[in-house]
């Protein structure tokens, strides 16, 4: 995997620009935070997001990937400024889960989701390099 990077560009924050990669694809349908109950443990914006992030792991395990194999993003958000006045409580629950690996995103205000109580959906692309017969 190979983060792209136009010269000249800044280096930007929390994403990547663009990702180059080869390899089996994961796709994650959009997660949201709550647990195998149906219930949503933490109905804070940054609990729920944490909640979607385990989520997103655990389907992402079950296909054979981990979060250095994550390509793409798109994040559904019921309020913009509650995003917005996350966002460093979000970069520690993004570096605890995620580790350092930052693919591209984005984020999408929408108005509601299918789930009343979420606030936050989240849906991922995974790509796991293919290693050659030796």
């Amino acid at each position: 995997m190979r983060t792209l990077l136009p010269e000249g560009w800044p280096r930007p924050k929390g994403y990547a620009n663009g990702v180059a990669a080869e390899g089996r694809f994961v796709f994650v349908a959009g997660m949201i935070g709550w647990d195998e109950t149906g219930a949503f443990p933490d109905p804070s914006f940054a609990g729920q997001v944490r909640k979607t992030l385990e989520n997103t792991l655990a389907v992402l395990k079950e296909g054979g990937a981990g979060p250095e194999h994550v390509v793409r993003q798109t994040w559904y958000v019921t309020n913009k400024g509650e995003y917005l006045a996350s966002v460093r409580e979000l970069g520690a629950i993004w570096r605890e889960l995620m580790g350092s690996h930052y693919p591209t995103m984005a984020v999408v205000e929408v108005t509601a989701l299918m789930e009343d109580q979420a606030k936050v959906e989240i849906e991922t692309t995974a790509v796991v390099p293919v290693s050659s017969p030796e």
